[in-house]
C-alpha cells in the first residue's frame, strides 16, 4: 500500500459524550417544536366553548327537568309547513286534541342567525294552531312552547321545509 492509498488519520472519535449531546439536542428540538405548536394552538383557540359554563350547566339542568315534566304530561305535538304559514297540532296522552293552549314560537334558519321570524299562533280548531307567514321558503327550525291555563308547558322543536 502506498501513502496515497491510506486514509488520512484524524483524531476525532465519537464518544459517549458526543452521543449524549446528540440525543439531548434531538429531544430539545422535538420539545421546542411541541411547545411552540401548543402555544400557537392555545393562542388561536384556548378551548373555551362558553364564556359562562356554570350558568350553561344550570340552564341544561332546567331543560332536563322541563323534559321530564313534559314526559309526565304525555302530550304529543307535531308541526306542518303549510303554503302560507305553519300549523301546530297538540294532543293529550289519549290522542285527543288539546284546546285552549297559548303557543309562542320562533322560526330560525338552520345555518344562520339572520331572518328570525316570530309567528303568532291562533287556535283554528280544537288542538290545531295556525300562524300565517308570507314569503317563507326553504328550511326553517321551529321552536315553540305550548302552555295551558294551569301552567303546564310543552316544548316543540321541528325542522320545517317550504318549497
Amino acid at each position: 500500500m502506498t501513502q496515497a492509498d491510506t486514509p488520512p488519520h484524524t483524531d476525532f472519535r465519537i464518544t459517549g459524550w458526543h452521543a449524549l449531546a446528540y440525543i439531548v439536542a434531538f429531544f430539545a428540538v422535538v420539545i421546542g417544536v411541541d411547545v411552540s405548536f401548543a402555544v400557537i394552538a392555545y393562542r388561536t383557540h384556548p378551548g373555551e366553548v362558553s364564556v359562562t359554563p356554570y350558568e350553561d350547566g344550570l340552564l341544561y339542568d332546567r331543560q332536563i327537568a322541563q323534559m321530564r315534566a313534559q314526559e309526565r304530561l304525555g302530550w304529543e305535538a307535531g308541526a306542518q309547513a303549510r303554503p302560507h304559514g305553519v300549523r301546530v297540532l297538540v294532543r293529550d296522552r289519549a290522542g285527543r286534541p288539546l284546546p285552549g293552549l297559548a303557543i309562542v314560537g320562533k322560526l330560525e334558519r338552520p345555518a344562520t342567525e339572520t331572518g328570525r321570524l316570530t309567528p303568532r299562533f291562533v287556535e283554528t280548531a280544537p288542538g290545531r294552531y295556525d300562524a300565517v307567514l308570507a314569503g317563507v321558503s326553504g328550511a326553517w327550525d321551529l321552536t315553540a312552547q305550548a302552555r295551558d291555563r294551569s301552567g303546564h308547558a310543552f316544548q316543540l322543536e321541528r325542522r320545517l321545509t317550504w318549497p
